[in-house]
């Protein structure tokens, strides 16, 4: 599995499923595949994760979410990832710009938070349902980057974050 095939598995999901079952429609598409096919899923995954473990987008979540631990940020990243490869890569380029995406727009007018735990292991799922067995532990490595430096502030900062994220700063203001 590569991120184009990975890619393709979630805007398959996101075409038949709704919203909320993204994660859990792509691990049903997944376990259809062979095993070592879902395992190899698993280490683009966090490949993915890792390409996204950045401070901008941490700030972002840290916006949208009212505030966003390590965990908050591993789940929002979940939420991205099941929004689909245009929306992961625009998001990566310009974090501000999710101000425009509809799911945004709809929880700052609701009070909502993004995040999606259940993304965060689409293999594990379609696996365990496929051979009845975890996921090898030896299936994926990860290695986060170091975070960016110039934007290790204080997050509740409005005025810097107002500086470096205005669209989304007066989105949920």
């Amino acid at each position: 599995m590569d991120k184009h095939t990975f890619w393709k598995l979630i805007a398959t999901a996101r075409s038949e499923a709704g919203p909320d079952q993204v994660a859990s429609y792509a691990s049903q598409l997944l376990a259809r595949r062979p095993e070592a096919e879902i395992a190899e899923a698993q280490q683009v995954l966090w490949d993915l994760l890792a390409e996204s473990y950045r401070s901008p987008l941490w700030a972002t979540a840290y916006v949208i979410n009212g505030g966003c631990s390590d965990d908050g940020f591993d789940y929002f990243r979940g939420w991205l990832l099941t929004q689909g490869e245009e929306a992961f890569a625009r998001a990566l380029a310009d974090p501000d710009s999710l101000a425009d995406h509809p799911a945004v727009r709809e929880a700052a007018a609701e009070g909502l938070e993004l995040w999606d735990e259940e993304a965060l292991s689409i293999a594990w799922t379609a696996y365990e349902a496929r051979t009845g067995r975890q996921l090898p532990s030896d299936s994926f490595t990860i290695s986060y980057p170091p975070l960016d430096p110039s934007w290790n502030f204080d997050f509740d900062d409005t005025a810097e974050t107002s500086t470096r994220l205005p669209r989304l700063s007066t989105l949920f203001a």
